[in-house]
């Protein structure tokens, strides 16, 4: 089959990449990329501005180009990156010279750019999401009245993010004044404003917010100052009935060294979880998904897609992104013979070889520790068993986005709770002991070749 142009090239890649990074990462860093040429071996991607080009070129490169020689059957492709056509970088001419800040423009924490796609006529209702649309539907439309603050959680990819949006959309056609930010631009801005001494200036522009939506809140737990600043900002918008929408991987309680009146503060008003879409559901967010991308797809295509995604719905978005993808790539209708050939080439691709996933996590702890897979998943509970057994439990809350009840079910049964306090207790241990904070390194760099600088 004739592959087909470099446009369409990248367009089957981000199917792929999008399955493989984080969905923050997606977002920031790869979601605005174009394929703008391909000839000799040599790939050339469009980005937004330097930032994102100095980045991927530094982080992403080994991935991006194992992905490319994948889907073009090439021995090698050199990869380079354009800025508006005046800036070109590669692995051969890399000067590691510092990214130009003026890239960080477009990025700004706090800016209120919705995605246009996260709106809530898109999100697919589904059992396990029902209470939550309803309750961001309820504070979109009455802010600061009902739901203060509202709560949302729920594991990777299940359409957190989605709603947050969606409700930053009406509070826009509204005209107030809503800052959307995660918890770590948060955190950033928090200290950028301490180091220039302009604190009085951070707490004037989130303390007067219309309505403030703050995504992965979990984030700052443990983190004393900010906390501080946030519990402050917090009781300052609560008191002026100023709406509040936080959404975090964990409930309230779970969040590890969350300071008690914060926890207490989010338990005020709603507390809703979304859990993983079941088979209807996962269908209908599929034909939603080809139905406004305007996509001719088969109803047994769809359902192939939907049984290979079973945990969230940023994989299934990925997994349909490369069955289409593909389908433009070789010039072929998107039939299931090439729905086959597209999923099952995820698992041949070098980048996935061995063990996957939630197992793979658990092999790499194993084998730092000189242990077989079966001895942390086992009821073996000398020191040094229990301690990989919270290496591999930490890894799979925070790198795999596994929930509670998957890892309960990947380590012996496990009650959640029990994986609740061992994580805390990781991050504990983490924050006094430098070997464990080495070797959770190391199993990171094992688990993510592709985050390596170059």
């Amino acid at each position: 089959m004739e592959i087909r142009s470099a446009r369409e090239i990248w367009d089957a890649a981000l199917g792929e990449l999008q399955i493989q990074v984080s969905k923050s990462n997606y977002r920031t860093w790869l979601e605005k990329t174009v394929g703008l040429d391909y000839q000799n071996n040599q790939f050339v991607v469009s980005v937004p501005n330097t930032f994102i080009a100095e980045y991927l070129d530094r982080n992403q490169r080994s991935l991006i180009e194992k992905t490319l020689i994948h889907l073009t059957a090439s021995t090698d492709i050199q990869l380079s990156f354009q800025v508006n056509g005046k800036y070109n970088n590669s692995s051969n001419g890399h000067n590691g010279h510092s990214a130009n800040p003026a890239g960080l423009e477009s990025l700004a924490p706090g800016s209120t750019q919705f995605n246009s796609n996260y709106n809530f006529d898109s999100f697919v209702v589904g059992n396990g999401n029902r209470l939550a649309h309803a309750a961001a539907q309820g504070v979109a439309m009455n802010p600061g009245r009902i739901y203060n603050p509202l709560y949302i959680y729920g594991g990777v990819g299940l359409g957190k993010t989605h709603l947050l949006q969606a409700i930053g959309h009406v509070a826009e056609s509204r005209k107030i004044g809503v800052i959307c930010l995660s918890a770590e631009q948060f955190t950033n801005e928090f200290v950028s404003a301490v180091r220039q001494k302009k604190v009085d200036d951070f707490h004037s522009k989130f303390r007067n917010a219309g309505m403030l939506l703050v995504d992965d809140i979990h984030f700052i737990g443990g983190k004393r100052q900010t906390e501080e600043s946030f519990f402050h900002t917090f009781n300052s918008l609560h008191n002026a009935n100023r709406q509040i929408v936080v959404t975090s991987d964990l409930p309230p309680k779970a969040i590890p060294l969350l300071d008690k009146r914060l926890r207490s503060r989010f338990e005020w008003g709603l507390v809703a979880d979304i859990q993983p879409p079941d088979i209807v559901t996962r269908l209908s967010i599929l034909q939603s998904k080809a139905r406004l991308r305007g996509i001719n797809i088969a109803g047994d295509v769809l359902e192939f897609i939907a049984s290979h995604s079973q945990q969230n719905i940023r994989e299934l978005e990925g997994l349909l992104n490369r069955v289409t993808a593909f389908a433009k790539l070789f010039n072929a209708p998107p039939n299931l013979d090439l729905a086959r050939h597209a999923i099952v080439d995820i698992g041949s691709n070098e980048v996935s070889a061995g063990p996957t996933g939630p197992n793979l996590v658990i092999a790499l702890v194993a084998s730092s520790f000189n242990m077989l897979p079966e001895d942390i998943s086992g009821d073996r509970r000398d020191k040094e068993t229990s301690l990989a057994r919270r290496f591999a439990m930490y890894l799979l809350r925070q790198e795999m986005g596994c929930s509670l009840a998957q890892i309960g079910a990947l380590l012996g049964g496990r009650e959640p709770s029990s994986i609740t306090n061992a994580c805390k207790k990781f991050n504990a241990e983490l924050a006094d002991n430098k070997s464990i904070k080495h070797k959770l390194a190391e199993i990171k760099k094992s688990l993510n070749p592709r985050s390596k600088i170059r």
